[in-house]
This record gives C-alpha cells, structure tokens and sequence, in this order.
C-alpha cells in the first residue's frame, strides 16, 4: 500500500497571505528591471546574431585558414630552397641588406609577372 501524504487545508486567510507575498515579490522584481540604476544583474545567453553575420564570420575564417596554409607552405618552399642551393638565413639576410644598400633591390616594390611578349 503506497504511502500518501494528507495534506492540511489551507484556509483562505493563508491562500491570500502567500498570494500577496507572491505579487509584492513579482512587483519588485519587475521595478528592479525597469530601474537603470539598479545593480540587478540577469543572466543572458550571448547577443543575438544574424545569419549574415554569421556567414561572415565563417568566411573570414575560412579566408584566414586559407592564408595560414599559404603562409605555412610558403615556409615550406622557402626551406627546401635554402637547403638546395646550401643558403643559410644569415647569409640571406646579408645579401638582401646588400642588394638594398647599393640600391639593386627595392624594399616595397612588388615585381610584375613577366607576362609581356618579346618579339
């Protein structure tokens, strides 16, 4: 036989007592919220984004995983390039501070591809 518990009856005068407890708490509650001043603090998720947003967001982190994988087999070549020709970074280092101070080299200048014909 399973045990119940009997609950007392709860007269009117405690219903409403606990009611009026209940709505007091409720309407402080609420004027907190509406108070710019007040130090009440809720909890929220994070701000909502939109779907642009978001799809932007991915993009640049696909663009940026793209110039990290750039970079890195840029490094890569780089390397088997000096070990090829026996180059080290020091001895590269010198010949570009030469090339630049006689002037043979230009620091921000960009080669163009060679993409012009000779007849």
């Amino acid at each position: 036989m399973k045990y119940q518990k009997v609950q007392k009856p709860v007269d009117e005068r405690e219903k409403l007592r606990k009611f009026r407890e209940l709505d007091d708490a409720f309407a402080q509650a609420l004027r907190q919220l509406d108070d710019p001043e007040s130090g009440f603090d809720i909890p929220t998720g994070p701000p909502v984004r939109s779907l642009a947003a978001l799809e932007q967001e991915d993009l640049e982190s696909q663009q940026e995983e793209q110039q990290q994988e750039r970079e890195r087999i840029f490094k890569q070549r780089f390397e088997a390039l000096l070990s090829e020709y026996g180059v080290d970074h020091y001895d590269l280092a010198e010949l570009i501070e030469a090339l630049l101070g006689y002037g043979v080299w230009q620091q921000d200048v960009v080669p163009a591809a060679s993409t012009s014909k000779t007849p």
